[in-house]
């Protein structure tokens, strides 16, 4: 399980280095998150590769863990936000406008996506 964790931070850290030292427009976890599924899947159709932590589901069980307790995960940006209450305050109506505007976009993406491939799944399926 320790093996596990490491791997998962260690491709939290690898992304973070690569944005930060590349200079891109993304946040570090989702590149290490692309990381870890490129070796996962590596992992399934290599099998040298299904040694230390991603042999026996190592890294999924040890995600399932972290995912039991996400909760947790969500009281450091609490407290950040407590922080940055004087913030808030004076630019509180600008953030609720673009959060709803935010979820609005989500949703209407959402929606065409689900349109595009069921559309997408239909054509196949009549061919």
């Amino acid at each position: 399980m320790l093996a596990s964790l490491g791997l998962i931070l260690l491709c939290q850290l690898i992304g973070e280095a690569v944005v930060r030292g590349l200079g891109l427009p993304l946040p570090g976890p989702v590149l290490g998150l692309l990381l870890l599924l490129i070796l996962l899947l590596a992992r399934d159709r290599f099998a040298l590769l299904a040694q230390g932590p991603l042999r026996n589901d190592g890294v999924e069980t040890a995600s399932k863990g972290l995912l039991a307790h996400l909760s947790l995960l969500f009281v450091p940006a609490g407290v950040g936000v407590v922080q940055k209450l004087d913030l808030l305050a004076s630019h509180g109506i600008a953030i609720v406008l673009v959060l709803a505007l935010s979820v609005v976009v989500t949703l209407l993406a959402t929606v065409l996506t689900f349109r595009l491939v069921s559309r997408l799944l239909r054509q196949q399926d009549a061919r």
